[in-house]
């Protein structure tokens, strides 16, 4: 059974110095597509810096990477993300009367996804596969016959 955890998205400096450069910028995607987790919590559930995890919650999915919180910034079963995309696909809509949906104390639970096969290994594979012969047309007189 997954296990819950209790995802608080929130505004980063990081993330505000990434605006600077637009929200298609590398650092504002980074920031906003890279989940903060208790290191204890990484190490329970077999995660490293830089896996991709997937976050579901009753309004949504997302896939971030995963990185390590400050040793007692997070207490475990809390998890960080920089508001942006992701998170926003995890609200859901119903805005309680106020205009902003609930944003803040979503239940979550995470699925670590399988690594992503280098490119390096990948175009090994695809040079090892044995080519398959055109396929021919049917009015194509390469063989010689009509």
């Amino acid at each position: 059974m997954p296990q819950t955890f209790i995802l608080i998205p929130g505004r980063t400096s990081r993330q505000g110095c990434g605006i600077s450069e637009g929200k298609f910028g590398p650092a504002y995607q980074e920031e906003t597509q890279t989940l903060l987790m208790c290191p204890e919590d990484m190490q329970e559930l077999g995660l490293h810096a830089g896996d991709r995890v997937r976050l579901s919650s009753d309004a949504g999915q997302a896939e971030v990477k995963v990185a390590p919180a400050k040793v007692g910034e997070l207490p475990r079963g809390l998890l960080f993300i920089a508001y942006g995309d992701a998170s926003s696909r995890l609200m859901g809509a119903d805005t309680h009367g106020s205009g902003m949906p609930t944003s803040k104390g979503l239940d979550v639970t995470i699925e670590k996804l399988a690594a992503p096969m280098p490119p390096s290994q990948a175009a090994a594979r695809a040079s090892n596969q044995t080519p398959r012969p055109p396929e021919r047309a049917a009015d194509d007189e390469s063989d010689g016959h009509r």
